[in-house]
C-alpha cells in the first residue's frame, strides 16, 4: 500500500524535471547571441595561430598599410567583444530573427548603443558577424561599422562627430594572409 501512494508522487517529480527544448533555450545563460564568448574563442584561436595580417589605418582619408603579427588580439578585437547585447539591463530590447543562414538581433531603443548584430551562417557555423553601433548625445554623436569575417578579414569604421569640431572618420582593416 505505501508503495502505491509513492508511485504518483515519483511520476509528479519525473515529469516536472523534463524540459522541452523550448525551455531549455529560455532558461539559457544567455538570451541573445553570445558575441563575447565568440569573439573570446576566436581571440584564444587566433593567438595560438598568430597570422600574419596586413592592416590598413586611416583617418580622414590618410592610409597607413603594413603587415603585422597582432601581439594582443583581445586588444585588436575589443571593439566587436565589448558589442555585448546579453546586458542584463537590455534584455527584450531586440527584435530577433532567425534563419538556417541569419540571426538578427535590432534594437531602436536609445538606451541601446548596439543598433544590429547580424551573424550569417553557413552549414550551422558562423563566418561573418556584422555590428553597428550608435551613440549620440547632445555633444557627440558617432556611428560605428564593425565586420568580423572569420580568416579572411576584420573591419572597424567609425564616424565622430563632436558639436563645433569637424566630423572624424576612422578605419582599421585587417586582412589575414
Amino acid at each position: 500500500m505505501r508503495n502505491n501512494a509513492l508511485f504518483p508522487l515519483t511520476l509528479l517529480f519525473f515529469i516536472c524535471s523534463c524540459k522541452s527544448p523550448a525551455d531549455k533555450e529560455r532558461f539559457s545563460k544567455f538570451q541573445y547571441f553570445d558575441i563575447k564568448g565568440y569573439f573570446e574563442a576566436e581571440i584564444s584561436r587566433l593567438s595560438k595561430l598568430n597570422p600574419s595580417i596586413r592592416k590598413t589605418v586611416a583617418v580622414n582619408g590618410i592610409f597607413e598599410t603594413k603587415t603585422i603579427k597582432i601581439k594582443d588580439w583581445k586588444h585588436e578585437l575589443s571593439a566587436f567583444s565589448d558589442a555585448d547585447i546579453n546586458r542584463a539591463s537590455w534584455k527584450g530590447l531586440f527584435l530577433v530573427s532567425k534563419t538556417d543562414t541569419v540571426e538578427t538581433y535590432l534594437s531602436e531603443n536609445d538606451k541601446v548603443a548596439v543598433r544590429e548584430v547580424r551573424a550569417n551562417l553557413r552549414k550551422g557555423q558562423i563566418y561573418k558577424i556584422s555590428i553597428i553601433i550608435q551613440n549620440k548625445n547632445v555633444l557627440y554623436s558617432s556611428v560605428d561599422s564593425l565586420i568580423y569575417c572569420a580568416d579572411s578579414f576584420y573591419l572597424v569604421k567609425k564616424q565622430q562627430n563632436i558639436k563645433f569640431l569637424s566630423t572624424k572618420n576612422y578605419l582599421i582593416e585587417g586582412k589575414f594572409e
